[in-house]
């Protein structure tokens, strides 16, 4: 990866290697997305283009499933009323 693309708002445009490494996903996910033609690209030079911005949406639904997954998991389980005392 570009050295560039790691300062927020320098580059734009990333490659398909960064873009995975972006989203934190498999090459082959984004291979998919576009595929599927889910994700906008461009191509320059026989080089696959993604803009970085068409993703903020993915990024911010992915960090608050994640907050309300943890949520969830740290929620104690209530006490069943069904369980009876057998002693």
């Amino acid at each position: 990866m570009n050295e560039m693309s790691f300062v927020e708002g320098a580059i734009m445009y990333l490659n398909i290697q960064e873009t995975a490494d972006y989203l934190e996903v498999p090459v082959s996910e984004i291979h998919r997305l576009i595929r599927e033609r889910q994700i906008r690209t461009i191509s320059v030079d026989e080089e696959i283009l993604l803009n970085r911005n068409q993703f903020n949406l993915f990024i911010e639904q992915r960090e608050k499933y994640k907050q309300e997954l943890e949520a969830y998991l740290n929620t104690p389980l209530p006490e069943d009323p069904d369980i009876k005392d057998e002693d």
